[in-house]
């Protein structure tokens, strides 16, 4: 290597680190100005040309939690060799729809309405989900572009959640972790050994007794297990709630990272959309983008609820489950079965929250006949709202 080529690689950590540190506030994980200092420290102890001492460092400062752990070493490789990806992807701050995006929205609609006709190519309709973003370039409205790459709007906080920053996503992350924090957990009849408890453990202090001669030195204790409570989430994306399905999505994947929370979309039909919620790649935008488009209609509120009961959660859906569902409230079933569907869920213990895009509870008939089912009414139509009721969440 020529002497070059070793400066080039020498300054390129330095200065690329606070594009890598952005990057991975985008994916959630906390790394600021602290933690970018002690980064580039670790450079200046090991050597710029020292890379798996400086990624190992890199690794015990970034990273906090065991999903951060695993997330790391993807993306260090799509940011610092990007040439050893099948395909030679590279990391940039924009996400942009691939080619296909068409074609898995189209997909996706054959699966879930069984009325569509199998294999037709005509284009489905612009929602939020494929319409340009705000502030781009009238000339280039023609073009489907992913939403949520960094702008120079205001904060997300007074936004409607169609832009977002990395470093809304990590707030938004944090928020998650919060209020996922405060969820009651669930006691249970099972016992679990415990450094102090409020019963002694027979069995296993005899075990260890072993070891002392008989002697029973070091006792076992147990106490009652808990278990944390399942939440289900469910986000209306039909034609009435395009403006911000954006937002209830991306809220629901930090759901579904923190709290392994299980998330369904549904207009006419429920589908359940976990998987991309837990595919943590530079493309997960344009994959939430793909869940949206194209979807418009009627909104059957009380049949997908039904569904999500007796088919999709039949097994999981028990006494302190959570059930939040993202929703106007507008239904084109009757009046009376969305009381009938909420019924269900309550019968199973579950906790039903409904999360509405309007300060006031939509006055919609269904729901207002349907309040005494539901335990809480929040509004949520940016990031502040949410912030603003995790107290009240748990």
């Amino acid at each position: 290597m020529n002497t070059s080529a070793k400066e080039q690689q020498a300054s390129l950590p330095s200065e690329r680190l606070a594009s890598f540190a952005a990057l991975l506030r985008d994916h959630g994980l906390v790394v600021g100005v602290t933690e970018q200092q002690s980064m580039l420290q670790a450079v200046l102890f090991f050597g710029a040309l020292q890379e798996k001492p400086i990624q190992a460092a890199w690794r015990a400062i970034a990273c906090h939690t065991h999903r951060e752990w695993k997330l790391w070493p993807d993306l260090y490789e799509r940011f610092w060799h990007p040439e050893k990806l099948k395909g030679g992807v590279k990391v940039s701050g924009q996400t942009r729809p691939s080619r296909n995006l068409r074609q898995s929205v189209q997909a996706m609609h054959e699966q879930m309405d069984t009325a569509s006709q199998p294999g037709s190519q005509s284009s489905a309709p612009q929602t939020a989900g494929d319409m340009p973003a705000v502030g781009l370039d009238e000339n280039d409205s023609g073009s489907p572009r992913a939403q949520g790459g960094a702008s120079r709007t205001e904060a997300l906080h007074q936004r409607d959640g169609q832009m977002w920053m990395p470093q809304d996503l990590s707030a938004l992350q944090n928020l998650a972790r919060q209020i996922t924090a405060k969820l009651q957990a669930r006691p249970t009849r099972r016992w679990r050994v415990a450094p102090r408890g409020s019963r002694l453990d027979l069995r296993q202090t005899l075990r260890r007794s072993v070891a002392w001669g008989g002697e029973l030195m070091q006792p076992a204790w147990k106490v009652k297990r808990v278990e944390p409570p399942k939440l289900f989430i469910l986000a209306d994306v039909s034609r009435s709630m395009e403006s911000h399905a954006a937002l209830f999505l991306r809220v629901a994947r930090a759901f579904a990272l923190e709290a392994d929370a299980r998330v369904f979309v549904f207009h006419t039909r429920l589908a359940e959309v976990t998987p991309y919620m837990h595919r943590d790649t530079p493309a997960i935008q344009e994959k939430v983008n793909a869940v949206t488009a194209g979807f418009g209609g009627g909104t059957r509120i009380a049949a997908s609820l039904q569904e999500f009961t007796r088919q999709h959660a039949r097994a999981q859906l028990n006494r302190g489950a959570r059930v939040w569902v993202f929703s106007d409230g507008f239904d084109t079933d009757a009046p009376e079965l969305l009381t009938i569907a909420l019924q269900e869920i309550r019968a199973r213990g579950a906790r039903i929250t409904w999360f509405h895009p309007t300060k006031q509870v939509p006055s919609a008939n269904a729901l207002q006949l349907s309040r005494g089912h539901i335990e809480r009414f929040v509004p949520m139509a940016s990031l502040a709202d949410l912030a603003a009721a995790r107290h009240v969440l748990h």
